[in-house]
């Protein structure tokens, strides 16, 4: 568990999905080939931002999972090139989910002037997704040029948000669209999907 200070049945949930070791080996290669250094590591748990959705969707944990690290310079541009590597999985019958949040400023959380802060960043980020393809990979390559990005993303916290740098870069051509926007203790959070 790679969390800590939350209620003890947090520590009990289990997603026993299995792994899958010959798309893995393709994610290396595919990395690889745009000369993105990959590792592989099968002993490795699932973190919370792969099993918490997952075990939503796919609650009988019934398909087989891979979960791709972020890189450790959290990079924006290096995410998108990594999306854009592995575009091809797509047409191989690969879900490629990018997990993460909007808004993850944990002083935030609960406090309402957060809430115009949140929703400017966010009404930023709707428009970056759903620009054409080339617009949207130069704001979200930026993004920490956007309205209030450092309060809703302080250093080190934009973890939360380079999943979505990976799935919009293997969106190629396909538009971005918000999916889902809620007010969450008086923050603005939005999910977006693409194609």
């Amino acid at each position: 568990y790679d969390y800590h200070g939350f209620p003890a049945h947090t520590y009990e949930l289990r997603y026993p999905a299995l792994g899958e070791p010959q798309l893995a080996a393709r994610i290396a290669d595919l990395l690889g080939e745009a000369r993105l250094p990959a590792q592989q590591n099968p002993t490795r748990g699932f973190d919370h931002g792969m099993f918490i959705p997952l075990k939503l969707m796919f609650p009988d944990a019934d398909i087989p999972v891979v979960q791709l690290s972020l890189r450790h310079d959290l990079a924006p541009q290096a995410h998108l090139e990594a999306g854009r590597a592995l575009a091809p999985l797509r047409d191989e019958g690969v879900l490629i989910v990018g997990s993460g949040m909007s808004f993850h400023n944990m002083r935030g959380y609960g406090d309402p002037q957060f809430g115009p802060i949140s929703a400017e960043f966010d009404h930023w980020l709707v428009q970056a997704v759903e620009s054409a393809a080339q617009q949207r990979e130069q704001a979200l390559a930026n993004w920490v040029q956007a309205p209030s990005a450092r309060l809703c993303h302080p250093p080190r916290a934009e973890e939360h948000l380079l999943p979505l740098m990976l799935v919009a870069g293997a969106a190629g051509e396909d538009a971005g669209q918000r999916i889902f926007t809620d007010r969450v203790m008086e923050t603005t959070l939005s999910a977006f999907r693409f194609g």
